[in-house]
């Protein structure tokens, strides 16, 4: 039983307790995610059939189911010395000010100019890429954390970044896309008249404010027609959820060292990669007969993928020229409500996540855009820290259930996710703060019209 008397704010590991491997989850999964398919043959993807989008290098993690270890190269963890071991910090003034029994926790991962956790997937991606001897490489954003981290991991490997930005937050959030431009990177709004996916987008949503989908296309294009270039993404494949697993691993190391059990962990969920990171060593135990604990994703209410989506094979992107993922979807043609959890706007969620959701190892809990600005303004207010509203769907539902704990007076142990920072999202705030930010839910009858476009797939 742990002795709060000794339990620090803030629990930091040593330098030299960095992980030195990444953890990949799939090694202990008995239902492996399914296999990427091609578009074009609906087949299972090969090495060969990626190599023209990704590096060689993430090809070989993205298709690795067996190894559960993999060596993270010395140049990588010398860059993560810059900015981790991020701290997990024990919200002693939160749990005052709810009045609850509950224990609550959260692992920051936005002690880092980018941001967010984003920054621990761009290092590598722009590493391999380097390794590889190519010229740049190509990228979505949506809230613009993904793209801020992106650049500058390609300037600190000098190599060449172009990065499409969702255009509702190309014009919500001027401040990151100059952040990114200041690192070197070309930002450009998407969907875009530059590409053929572009303009079709345009033609067939006029006016459309975009969506991850619609920018994984545009970049995906760029990247295959532009000799010496790569696409890399921030989210959702199996790659970027190993490299993520940083932050798990690093959140288990510090409960560890004072032998706290968390009963409750919580994330908030796009397309997987903080979720995914922070609860991969968890699961990984769970999957092995170890431990047992609640695993909670939290997604907005306005692109609710894992709670009201299907599991079924779709396209990635909305141009529908990428491969073929099994995961809960919204349908690719799914274009979500413009509102400001931009990181969280994307139609599907992780083949890894999904598997692991639909076998019983998670469960799901979509929230309304004013209640997650209501908990971010009340922990800003508390802990002193401005939580991106991505991290503020996490904060959320730990309020949620740490005042569950207050009725029932269970002495509850909760861990989540603060996935970053909010300083960059002031539009956001000021829309909460002067009344006039609203709600959206999409209608059944909206989501089907989407679910009638996933793709016929049968295997």
């Amino acid at each position: 039983m742990q002795d709060n008397t000794k339990i620090p704010y803030k629990i930091y590991l040593e330098e030299d307790e960095i992980p030195k491997q990444w953890y990949n989850v799939r090694a202990d999964m008995k239902n492996k995610p399914a296999p990427l398919l091609n578009p074009a043959t609906l087949k299972p993807m090969s090495f060969d059939d990626l190599r023209p989008v990704f590096c060689d290098e993430l090809i070989r993690q993205e298709l690795d189911d067996t190894t559960a270890y993999i060596d993270i190269p010395q140049e990588i963890q010398d860059f993560y010395k810059m900015y981790r071991p991020a701290p997990l910090v024990r919200a002693y003034c939160l749990e005052k000010a709810l009045d609850t029994p509950a224990k609550i926790y959260y692992k920051f991962e936005g002690n880092n100019t980018s941001g967010s956790h984003k920054l621990n997937s761009a290092i590598v991606q722009a590493y391999y890429a380097k390794q590889q001897g190519l010229k740049g490489v190509t990228t979505e954003t949506g809230a613009g954390q993904w793209g801020t981290a992106l650049s500058m991991a390609s300037a600190y490997m000098g190599i060449d970044c172009k990065v499409y930005m969702v255009k509702v937050s190309y014009e919500q959030k001027p401040f990151r896309r100059e952040v990114m431009r200041t690192y070197g990177a070309s930002v450009t709004p998407s969907p875009s008249m530059d590409t053929e996916i572009g303009r079709k987008i345009n033609a067939e949503h006029p006016g459309t404010t975009g969506s991850l989908g619609c920018a994984i296309s545009e970049a995906v294009e760029v990247a295959t027609k532009t000799e010496g270039y790569r696409y890399v993404l921030g989210s959702v494949l199996n790659q970027v959820l190993l490299h993520q697993t940083v932050i798990g691993l690093e959140t288990k190391a510090a409960l560890d060292k004072y032998g706290i059990e968390p009963d409750i962990i919580i994330g908030c969920a796009g397309g997987g990669s903080n979720l995914g990171g922070l609860v991969s060593p968890f699961i990984g135990e769970m999957l092995r007969g170890e431990k047992k604990y609640r695993i909670i994703a939290v997604e907005p209410a306005s692109c609710p993928s894992l709670t009201r989506g299907k599991f079924a094979y779709d396209f990635c992107d909305t141009g529908m020229v990428c491969p073929l993922a099994k995961m809960y979807t919204l349908g690719s043609n799914y274009i979500p409500s413009p509102n400001h959890a931009g990181g969280l706007r994307y139609h599907g969620m992780s083949p890894i996540l999904s598997q692991l959701y639909h076998d019983g190892y998670m469960e799901a809990t979509s929230v309304e855009q004013t209640a997650v600005f209501e908990a971010a303004e009340k922990f800003a207010r508390v802990e002193g820290i401005l939580p991106a509203p991505e991290s503020s769907h996490a904060i959320r539902v730990a309020v949620d259930e740490a005042l569950k704990c207050k009725e029932t007076g269970e002495e509850k142990t909760i861990v989540f996710g603060l996935t970053g920072t909010g300083y960059f999202d002031m539009v956001a705030y000021q829309k909460f703060n002067d009344g006039e930010m609203s709600d959206y839910v999409p209608t059944d009858e909206e989501l089907q019209k989407s679910f009638a476009t996933l793709p016929k797939v049968d295997l």
